[in-house]
């Protein structure tokens, strides 16, 4: 716990000196009892119970007043509080490489069952959006809080070819950003599929094309400083079209938003086959830990379905209740207030008075 006014602790000096002046009323009274047998008598009736009752409110009252000085000096904890988040974007890898059976029944399934559970798990104040990539990226499901049209749109997805991670953040951007034109002409042209534009993207606001002129590029913010949304972006294979998944990365941090990645699949590659050819599709978990790590967010692999739900049930817990210092001045001042009133009322119970 740290506090946000130290310098008011000094106050709590004065605490031995209330002690001490309690104690040398108490020693007077004594004298004065001693001049009166019928005084000392009362107090030899009471019994020791008696004796210690009546120092039962003072100690309150003291206890009391050393919280209300901690309150004074606002205190501040890590405490669990419910997240900001408005809005959490999934952005989900539809290549044709999800289709691989290592983890069961099939990747896709597995994704589609995990990102269901974790979308009936979020609080109805969240929206939740679907972003799917394959060769290129769109918006299958806006953010919404409706969760059978969220259900729906993941049944909807459909297996493609190529694999775009960049575009897949970069629209899920977009859906956070609606009145943002973002734009990423450092692409890595070996990255893009033959006949496909720079970019990865047919065209659109999202289309590498130059920006007007009188509008002022935004301010960066820290990374992970937007707490209103977040991205998650599973994938089970490593870029082969599109923008640069780390330039991406870079715009999703330059606006705060974090990027939590999931790789699903086995690093070391798995050989697809099909009618006529077959293909070694491996995951590029660098590249993936290089987006958690620049835009705040975690990485984690999931190489079973167990993983997989595992992993969303964690995602859920950080989304929901995440951990934050807070100022706690009004907890402090609730208690002093509370001791106050437990204080002045036993004195008024057991004597008549108040302390």
């Amino acid at each position: 716990m740290t506090f946000l006014w130290p310098e008011f602790l000094w106050l709590l000096a004065l605490v031995p000196l209330l002690v001490a002046f309690y104690f040398f009323i108490l020693r007077r009274k004594a004298r004065t009892a001693l001049r009166y047998a019928s005084l000392t008598m009362v107090r030899e009736a009471m019994g020791s119970s008696g004796r210690f009752r009546r120092h039962v409110p003072p100690l309150l009252f003291l206890l009391a007043l050393v919280v209300m000085i901690a309150a004074v000096a606002r205190p501040a904890a890590v405490v669990r509080l419910p997240s900001q988040h408005e809005i959490i974007i999934l952005a989900l890898d539809v290549s044709g490489s999800m289709r691989a059976k290592d983890v069961e029944p099939d990747r896709m399934t597995a994704a589609q069952n995990a990102a269901k559970t974790f979308i009936n798990e979020q609080p109805r104040s969240t929206r939740v959006g679907i972003v799917a990539f394959a060769g290129t990226a769109s918006l299958v499901q806006p953010p919404t809080n409706s969760r059978e049209d969220l259900h729906a749109a993941i049944d909807r997805l459909q297996l493609q070819r190529a694999t775009a991670i960049g575009s897949g953040i970069l629209v899920a951007l977009k859906a956070i950003f609606p009145d943002v034109d973002f734009d990423l002409r450092a692409t890595n042209p070996r990255m893009n599929a033959p006949g496909q534009r720079p970019g990865g993207f047919p065209g659109g606001p999202l289309a590498g094309g130059p920006r007007d002129a009188d509008k002022a590029p935004p301010k960066p913010v820290p990374p992970g400083s937007y707490k209103s949304a977040a991205i998650i972006l599973l994938t089970d294979g490593q870029a082969t079209t599109g923008p640069d998944p780390i330039e991406a990365a870079r715009m999703a941090a330059e606006r705060g938003i974090r990027v939590y990645t999931v790789g699903v699949g086995t690093p070391n590659g798995e050989i697809l086959v099909g009618e006529g050819w077959s293909m070694r599709v491996r995951l590029d978990e660098e590249t993936l830990k290089q987006i958690s790590n620049l835009t705040g967010g975690e990485y984690f692999y999931a190489g079973t379905a167990v993983d997989l739900k595992k992993i969303y049930q964690s995602l859920n817990s950080k989304f929901v209740l995440e951990r934050k210092e807070t100022e706690i001045t009004a907890l402090f001042a609730a208690l002093a207030a509370f001791t106050m009133l437990v204080s002045a009322g036993l004195s008024l119970l057991w004597f008549n008075r108040i302390l």
